[in-house]
């Protein structure tokens, strides 16, 4: 695997692109923005924001490093970069984007694959707790003094500081699609990857920390406009936790921690060892040209 620094990068404020300068980015305009210490590129401007500290905690951060760093969704990361490599050719540079990383497990994986396509890779997500421990893990990968495998920034997906058909593939791994604007950043025929969890997946969990369950909501038959669909593959096992850390890093690193009941959650936090269903359809769609 050989990689090439991303370049593509839009100014967050008048979409124009933008050009590394040192340790800033900076486009035509005159606006600037500093690449942090820990490798890191801020592009959330005050007026995206809808709360003072958006995305995950830093607490949720760390429960999801933690979880994802021991391997229990290794499938996962194998089905995404294998969807991912499919769209590559040796002859040129596969450019990608994960729109919504999280810590940057995903990423992390795809650039230790075994292939010989080179990549260009962006991680974006809201969360600055995310994107920090994303690019500390990168350094960690890495030698200090060369540039790591990924670019990492702090943005939205709802406004995506990346120029117009960019990209040959994006991510959006459990989040939260905004697909005019992936349509917008691929190439023609690029593809959106996207994975969402099935009706079972940790069901078992679930039927501990809630009531009764709720009916699975039906996802729209027809494509987002400016996509067609293409196959959809299910990851499907089940996951056996021994620790009760792993237990309560799962709760931790789904949203399931904060709908549950105090009594669901005693419930949850009594465990020592769980089996849970995984459940996830892996997507792929294909911008029109």
């Amino acid at each position: 695997m050989s990689f090439v620094s991303f370049s593509a990068l839009a100014c967050p404020l008048d979409g124009d692109p933008m050009h590394r300068e040192g340790q800033a980015w900076r486009c035509a305009a005159g606006h600037s923005y500093d690449i942090a210490r820990q490798g890191y590129t801020h592009l959330l401007p005050v007026q995206h924001k809808r709360s003072r500290d958006p995305g995950d905690s830093k607490g949720m951060v760390a429960a999801r490093q933690r979880f994802l760093n021991a391997g229990h969704y290794q499938p996962v990361a194998e089905a995404v970069a294998g969807a991912v490599l499919a769209k590559g050719s040796t002859s040129t540079t596969l450019h990608c984007l994960d729109a919504g990383c999280g810590e940057g497990y995903y990423l992390r994986q795809l650039a230790q694959a075994d292939s010989d396509v080179s990549l260009s890779l962006l991680g974006l997500d809201i969360s600055k707790w995310a994107v920090l421990a994303a690019a500390k893990q990168e350094r960690g990968a890495t030698r200090q003094e060369e540039e790591g495998r990924a670019s990492w920034v702090v943005a939205s997906n709802a406004n995506l500081p990346v120029q117009d058909g960019s990209l040959d593939c994006v991510l959006c791994l459990f989040g939260f699609p905004a697909y005019p604007e992936f349509v917008r950043v691929l190439k023609p025929g690029g593809v959106l990857i996207q994975a969402d969890v099935g009706p079972d997946h940790l069901r078992e969990l679930r039927e501990i920390i809630y009531p009764s369950l709720k009916p699975e909501r039906e996802r729209p038959a027809l494509a987002p406009d400016g996509l067609i669909p293409l196959e959809v593959e299910t990851i499907r096992y089940v996951l056996t936790l021994e620790e009760p850390q792993a237990v309560a890093d799962l709760l931790a690193m789904t949203p399931h921690l904060y709908r549950a009941s105090a009594e669901g959650r005693a419930k949850a936090e009594a465990l020592t060892s769980l089996s849970v269903t995984i459940d996830v359809r892996l997507r792929r769609l294909e911008r029109l040209a």
